[in-house]
């Protein structure tokens, strides 16, 4: 019996090594493979993420790919011969160039893709009489290059191709329409009389990328622009994951605050759950888009364009997709198709061109009725505006669209904004209606941007969670004489709304972080906060026993399952001990970052040297380079106020 399984080991082991060498000498003589590789950046030097390679030569079939995170592609296996690399990104560029395979060589190339070269020049120059506004340059078909996009495992890189100057010219100071809306800094609240603070979750991050796009043009952003809560968000954070069935987890910790010594930093980390690919629902998107004429720059249709090049691959044949346009009239432009039709998603796209004026209403009412026509039971059902936000015909008063928005999103349709564009950037009305429509708003500079938002965070951006998401903290006048809420200025509630099911507040969608910071003036120091005087028919009311427990504050969290319309409550209290965190080092280097550039009446000894030590020190793991990118702002930040300053003096 052994001896008969040996000798059919030996009878494989034989056949096996004539076949090797049959296939050796078959392949004796023929030239070896080759490879090609190569990276793709900007006119800047800055990394494109996303572009999409081919490769081609005579008699061969075409072999794509996509660029990594760091702008680099490879091809292995290439047979020697002569070949045609062409790159396109999404629609705004193309550049192709020669390249020749020898045997068993590598081959590297690099290609240069610049918005300034292939589009920002049919751009006209500002008009020398005001306030005439520019000639209508000529038309120009974009096209969006076939297979851009993928799957891309980070980011990376700044403004597209020099940009930024090119549309400067276009709008000219004298032109320049942006609106923000008033912000007014929180103030110091005595916990003997106000211990309660109580307001609604933002994961929304326009401000960051709207603040980093004046800070690469060498500017300083308005006040106004810049919302600390949101340059926090812009952020993840290592917090812990639910683990108990519930959609959110809460982490809190206290430590010092850097800007005043004297006074404490308190962390309130909030993290909704992570999905997977395969645990994404399926999704019924209306990408409405607008095409008036203010669309026609660069950074405005073309980059709408490429961003939705690079969602298009991700998409699966569970979702369905559908465009309307929107302009002086609206129109359909791809019926709600599978998601899993690449190929007819970017011809739609390319068909896309700018002119006309700006009927954002008409345009969201179409959109709203294509959604519901498609409404998956169960799935993600979501309408994604991408605009500058400059509506002027139709409906344009803000309280008539938030009342149509209103109204929709009870029939389960959300509304996400994405912001693109300078100039004449609407952004006080695109916050109010991603708000109001139960979605998030993110402004879109680059298409490193784009791919974070819709790529990288795809699971956050169209996937909620938790909906009608408030906090409410309580802190404990043993430990605590005042607080001050850093940022969510226009995100605060009246105490009797955090038990009221019928107010509306934030959503999270999966995988997202909510971070919230507050200033802290420990009891017993002396603090500035204007005193109330005693009231005449009551008395202030005495600490209970739970006072005098080693608790400095209790958070409550309310939030409704994103299938249900009554909220559910987590409760967690805060030790009054100090735990430095990575979470609160670098949030607190941010939060240092948002009040400098608001010159807050708040921001003590900060400083952009002090803000990029905290940066450095908190740093921690930044798989997709944006920690990193953020200490490079904090220096152009610093930059761009000493040449402000010296210039008033």
């Amino acid at each position: 019996m052994r001896r008969s399984r040996i000798r059919a080991l030996l009878v494989s082991v034989v056949i096996a090594s004539v076949a090797t060498l049959a296939t050796f000498a078959a392949t004796r003589g023929q030239p070896q493979f080759g490879v090609i590789r190569g990276e793709v950046k900007d006119a800047a030097g800055a990394a494109q993420p996303g572009a999409a390679v081919s490769i081609t030569r005579p008699g061969a079939a075409e072999r794509r790919t996509v660029t990594n995170a760091q702008g680099g592609f490879e091809f292995l296996s290439v047979e020697p011969g002569h070949y045609t690399i062409v790159a396109t990104l999404g629609g705004i560029a193309s550049r192709s160039i020669a390249v020749q395979v020898d045997d068993g060589k590598t081959a590297t190339v690099a290609l240069v893709l610049s918005i300034s070269n292939d589009i920002a020049t049919t751009i006209p120059p500002p008009p020398l009489a005001a306030p005439q506004p520019p000639p209508e340059p000529a038309k120009q078909r974009l096209m969006v290059g076939e297979g851009a996009g993928g799957v891309i495992g980070g980011v990376s890189g700044g403004i597209v191709g020099g940009l930024a100057g090119s549309y400067q010219q276009f709008v000219g100071a004298r032109f320049n329409t942006e609106t923000y809306e008033r912000v007014n800094d929180n103030q110091w609240f005595d916990v003997a009389h106000k211990p309660l603070s109580t307001f609604s979750a933002d994961v929304d991050t326009a401000s960051f990328s709207n603040v980093r796009r004046f800070l690469n043009q060498g500017q300083a952003p308005p006040p106004d622009a810049v919302r600390i809560e949101e340059l926090i968000n812009y952020f993840q954070y290592d917090y812990a994951e639910p683990r108990d069935g519930k959609p959110i987890a809460v982490s809190a910790s206290i430590g010092e605050c850097p800007w005043n010594p004297a006074h404490r930093l308190a962390l309130i980390g909030l993290q909704a759950k992570k999905i997977d690919a395969s645990g994404i629902p399926p999704r019924n998107l209306v990408f409405l888009i607008d095409v008036s004429g203010s669309m026609m720059p660069a950074n405005k249709l073309p980059l709408v364009k490429a961003s939705l090049a690079m969602l298009a691959p991700n998409l699966t044949d569970k979702d369905r997709v559908a465009i309307v346009v929107y302009a002086g009239s609206t129109g359909l432009v791809l019926p709600s198709t599978p998601g899993s039709d690449t190929s007819t998603i970017l011809d739609a796209l390319k068909r896309l061109e700018a002119g006309g004026s700006t009927n954002g209403g008409a345009g969201l009412a179409l959109a709203y009725k294509v959604a519901q026509e498609h409404f998956i039971t169960g799935g993600v059902n979501r309408v994604i505006l991408a605009t500058d936000g400059d509506f002027n015909v139709g409906v344009t008063d803000q309280g008539s669209l938030l009342r149509m928005i209103e109204d929709k999103r009870q029939s389960g349709i959300a509304l996400s904004v994405l912001g693109y564009g300078m100039g004449n950037v609407k952004d006080s009305t695109m916050v109010k209606l991603a708000d109001t429509g139960n979605g998030n708003y993110a402004y879109i500079d680059t298409l490193a941007e784009a791919n974070k938002v819709l790529v990288e965070q795809a699971g956050g951006t169209l996937v909620t969670v938790a909906k009608d998401v408030k906090l409410q903290v309580e802190f404990n006048p043993r430990a605590v004489a005042a607080y001050r809420l850093i940022g969510y200025e226009k995100r605060l509630l009246q105490d009797r709304d955090f038990n009221d099911d019928k107010k509306d507040a934030g959503e999270i969608g999966a995988g997202h972080s909510v971070t919230v910071l507050y200033e802290l003036i420990p009891a017993g120091q002396k603090s500035d906060v204007p005193a109330i005087d005693p009231l005449k028919y009551q008395e202030a009311p005495l600490p209970s026993a739970a006072a005098r427990s080693d608790e400095a504050l209790n958070v409550r969290i309310r939030y409704k399952a994103a299938d249900s319309e009554t909220s559910s409550l987590i409760e967690v209290p805060l030790p009054n001990r100090m735990a430095a965190s990575e979470a609160l080092g670098f949030a607190a280097a941010v939060a240092e970052f948002g009040m400098l550039l608001r010159d807050s009446e708040h921001k003590g000894t900060a400083s952009f040297s002090q803000a990029t030590a905290l940066a450095r020190q908190f740093r921690g793991a930044d798989p997709h380079g944006h920690r990193a990118e953020f200490i490079r702002l904090i220096g152009a930040a610093e930059g761009v106020t000493r040449i402000r300053t010296t210039a008033q003096q």
